[in-house]
């Protein structure tokens, strides 16, 4: 029985090369989620480390924990106005490319590799939904932006895809262990859960912020404590009543981060900070459960898997659902070539395992193996194609600012940032000629690497960033009066 001493020393050793990795992966454009599967493997029995674990219990209750967080959070940091443009095409990739994906891929795991036809299936939903933690590390952390709406899209369909693939998942584990189970029970299960899950996320989002506004702790540190063990009810009561609870958790996360509540800004800090806890954690944890010399027996077929996944079943899936949408074909090629796969794949390979199906082990670590190359191959290469595709734009600059604006329950006032375009009619004027609504005050000007606190006198320039404290009736007066283009010369 290992020292509590030595516990903490290698869960802190393990945890310090995680944030030294995720800065490493920065420089090297390598997704840090691929570091943190390689530290759990070098940390496991296979590798230096030598730390045995196998218990795919304990990895699933650390997954399904962490993605509940990561969902949240995700949910938390989406903004309303950017997804409700993609919402329908979001959905159809969240539900209907996530069954495509799965039958195109069981068929050809049934038709090659030596899958029966329900193995093939379940095979195939498990590694049938893109993974948020992944897509969101990739997409916010490497400030990968893409052109029009591609990365909300993105962004909607990894947060709420989840649901589709658990579903399918436990839906044919049911069959495996009930031959005598009827597949017509699947659809009436199904609308079940995907309804339950949406209604409770949304009653409970409200609830929520309700709860936080009003409760008035004497302490602002209690209020992330408060948020976390709602989110964790959200989940529990969602999947206790029947419904998806990490549809629950995802959907509460966006009621609230499209509200206004009190000390709002440190509970995303706090959940942000949480969600990358997490993040490590049960990526180390589920590369600690993975035995390297279990992977090259069945390297071959993994291999043939994860390729036929990248290139055919996730592609043709994603052009068949998005063929009544408005997207260009080149826009539609980034959309399948974002199709990361990430933790819950790995999460969900255990429950075969846990359910003792035969050939669950070979399941897990082919599923593994298609992670690794999709994070790998996709990951590596996301802004690459996005720039040989033409849909690449150049990221806007994260700005800490030395001021923020926690809400207050009552008063209708945030503080809105601008940035000056090119081109731009304010670009050149003071602000005391500047028409701004009433009820809005410019608070600080950041400009290059310096920010100025500004007077009537000061002078916009292109490239300002401008902090507006303003009402939520003039913000989109400011946005306009400070974005306007000067007019075209005749």
């Amino acid at each position: 029985m290992p020292e509590i001493t030595d516990i903490l020393i290698w869960s802190a050793l393990l945890l310090l090369l995680a944030v030294a990795a995720s800065k490493a992966s920065e420089r090297l454009g390598i997704p840090a989620l691929l570091f943190f599967l390689a530290l759990g493997m070098a940390a496991g029995s296979d590798g230096p480390g030598g730390i045995y674990f196998n218990d795919p219990w304990v990895a699933q209750l650390l997954g399904v924990l962490a993605l509940v967080v990561i969902l949240f959070s995700g949910g938390l940091d989406t903004s309303w106005s950017s997804v409700r443009p993609v919402l329908a095409p979001g959905l159809a990739l969240s539900t209907l490319g996530v069954l495509l994906t799965a039958v195109t891929l069981g068929a050809f795991a049934t038709a090659f590799a030596g899958f029966s036809m329900l193995d093939g299936l379940l095979l195939g939903a498990i590694v049938s939904s893109t993974d948020a933690a992944a897509v969101f590390a990739v997409l916010r952390a490497r400030a990968v932006s893409l052109k029009g709406n591609l990365q909300p899209l993105l962004e909607l369909e990894s947060g709420s895809n989840d649901p589709m693939a658990v579903f399918l998942t436990t839906a044919l584990l049911h069959l495996l262990v009930q031959p005598a189970a009827s597949v017509f029970d699947i659809g009436p299960l199904f609308v079940r859960q995907m309804a339950l899950g949406a209604a409770i996320g949304f009653s409970m989002g409200h609830l929520t912020m309700r709860v936080v506004n009003r409760i008035q702790l004497e302490y602002t540190g209690l209020y992330p404590v408060l948020t976390l063990s709602l989110v964790l009810l959200t989940y529990g009561i969602s999947t206790a009543l029947g419904g998806n609870g990490f549809l629950s958790v995802y959907v509460a996360g966006i009621v609230m981060g499209n509200t206004s509540f009190i000390h709002k800004k440190s509970v995303e800090q706090f959940h942000d900070g949480l969600a990358w806890l997490m993040q490590i954690v049960m990526f180390l944890a589920l590369g600690l459960l993975v035995f390297p010399s279990r992977l090259l027996p069945v390297a071959g077929t993994a291999l043939l898997t994860a390729l036929f996944l990248v290139l055919v079943a996730r592609p043709l899936a994603v052009f068949l659902t998005l063929a009544p949408s408005h997207l260009r074909r080149r826009e539609k090629a980034m959309v399948a070539w974002v199709g990361l796969r990430g933790a819950v794949p790995i999460i969900l390979a255990t429950f075969p395992l846990l359910a003792g199906i035969p050939g669950s082990e070979m399941i897990f670590d082919v599923v593994f193996f298609t992670v690794l190359i999709s994070v790998l191959v996709q990951g590596t290469s996301i802004v690459p194609v996005a720039r040989l595709l033409g849909v690449h734009a150049p990221a806007p600059p994260r700005r800490a600012h030395p001021i923020t604006l926690d809400p207050i329950e009552g008063v209708d006032t945030d503080l809105l940032e601008v940035i000056v375009p090119p081109q731009a009619a304010a670009a050149g004027k003071r602000l005391v000629n500047l028409p701004f609504p009433a009820g809005s005050l410019v608070t600080l000007i950041g400009r290059q690497e310096r920010f100025i606190v500004p007077g009537g006198d000061t002078v916009l320039q292109e490239g300002d960033v401008v902090l507006v404290l303003t009402t939520a009736e003039a913000a989109a007066s400011v946005t306009a009066l400070l974005s306007q283009r000067k007019p075209a010369p005749e």
